[in-house]
């Protein structure tokens, strides 16, 4: 019987990346997504079935996982990718903007989560794979948002392997450095009120790096190779670092104390 993956955030990136690489692999694929009548390529694909999930609506993502269940018969892996970056100075931020930052990827993952333990905890077997970022390990000016939802992501993930490892079951976390997806147009948002002077020369330092970053960043297919080792591997490994970058800023992060980090990528922005 074949195993059964559902990803949310399918419709882009690194989701749809992963959607494909399952698929190819011989799994069943529930690839959720907010917009499914928008989808041409997943739905042509043996073995995937295309439905909304919107994290920020608990009745789309219950009608989900009850239909990817009657569609397949059971799901095996859940794998929570859908998400944003907020950045920006935090002062250009309205509050509704804050919480939707932090619904979308702390409070989404924790809903899509709940609503698929149920089903783990009944087969005494499940993976949870969370995608996280180096961004909850590191971070980067004007981030405090974007970062406050990774930093959280890790310290869920970390603390419920614990807890469904009492019915057979694991977390996973992927750290993902720059991804050559549409990241930058399509999932972050950018604020900015430049009657605030004293944040502008960092605003500009920013934007450069990270244009900069994604150039010759990995594709979202060579990342969802390592989602689909976290899911196979058979082990109880907690987290993935996953392209070239993120292993190397990870590694330095390690190494290194808080001054001497945060001075070197000071030093490397300019600022």
């Amino acid at each position: 019987m074949n195993k059964t993956v559902l990803i949310t955030g399918a419709s882009a990136g690194l989701g749809k990346g992963a959607a494909e690489l399952f698929q190819s692999k011989g799994w069943n694929v529930i690839a959720t997504m907010r917009k499914p009548e928008a989808e041409t390529m997943l739905t042509k694909l043996d073995n995937v079935l295309v439905t909304r999930l919107d994290v920020l609506d608990t009745v789309s993502i219950d009608r989900a996982v009850q239909e990817g269940i009657r569609k397949f018969g059971r799901i095996d892996v859940l794998v929570n990718n859908a998400g944003y970056g907020a950045y920006g100075p935090l002062e250009s931020f309205t509050r509704e903007r804050i919480v939707r930052q932090f619904d979308t990827n702390v409070i989404g993952l924790l809903d899509v989560t709940k609503a698929v333990l149920p089903h783990f905890r009944a087969h005494k077997s499940g993976i949870i794979i969370n995608i996280s970022s180096i961004g909850g390990k590191i971070t980067f000016p004007l981030g405090a948002l974007y970062h406050g939802t990774k930093f959280a992501v890790e310290g869920i993930s970390e603390s419920l392997s614990y807890e469904v490892e009492q019915f057979g079951g694991k977390v996973k976390i992927v750290e993902p450095g720059a991804i050559a997806t549409d990241f930058v147009s399509r999932s972050f948002d950018f604020s900015n009120d430049e009657s605030l002077t004293e944040y502008q020369e960092l605003v500009g330092k920013l934007m450069e790096a990270t244009t900069a970053m994604y150039e010759g960043a990995p594709s979202g297919r060579q990342i969802a190779e390592v989602i689909y080792e976290a899911a196979t591997d058979g082990t109880s490994r907690l987290r993935y670092t996953a392209g070239e970058d993120a292993q190397v800023i990870l590694a330095n992060r390690k190494q290194l104390d808080d001054e001497t980090f945060i001075g070197g990528m000071k030093a490397q922005l300019g600022i």
